[in-house]
């Protein structure tokens, strides 16, 4: 039961940003978007399974590690947080595709090293966040194109 809850403590902060900055699918549904974008509907799914991976990883590195010994981790950890949870104030809330080309270019930016400190602490752990870098450079080029089509 305490592995459980320790899992849920790392997870659940990853969903904040969605309850407090709902998605305005009204806004996105009158973007012109590229081909290659997907349905709404794939983002919450997609960003579950993600979350649940960064949870996973960011487990067992403080399984295996005490927070005390990762400081180089933890500010890694900490600026991919907060970059990837400020997303969606500035998409949905500020209707800004700029602000979140920058925005997803920290987030990018940022997992690099958070995969890279997680792969000096636990190798394992670091490869749950492949998925995340993958999708985020997929973010990244969607949100370019989204930008660029609605100028």
């Amino acid at each position: 039961m305490k592995k459980i809850l320790r899992f849920l403590l790392f997870l659940l902060p990853w969903f904040i940003s969605a309850i407090i900055f709902k998605s305005d699918t009204i806004f996105y549904k009158g973007l012109n978007k590229p081909l290659f974008a997907p349905p709404a509907i794939i983002f919450p799914i997609v960003w579950t399974i993600l979350y649940f991976l960064i949870a996973i990883s960011i487990y067992k590195v403080y399984d295996k590690n005490s927070y005390k010994d990762t400081p180089e981790y933890n500010k890694a950890l900490l600026v991919n947080y907060f970059s990837n949870q400020i997303f969606s104030f500035l998409f949905f809330t500020l209707k800004s595709p700029f602000l979140a080309i920058i925005d997803t270019f920290v987030v990018l930016i940022s997992s690099l090293f958070l995969y890279y400190e997680t792969k000096e602490l636990d190798k394992s752990a670091s490869k749950f966040l492949i998925p995340y870098i993958i999708w985020n450079i997929f973010a990244l080029v969607l949100i370019i194109s989204i930008f660029f089509m609605n100028l």
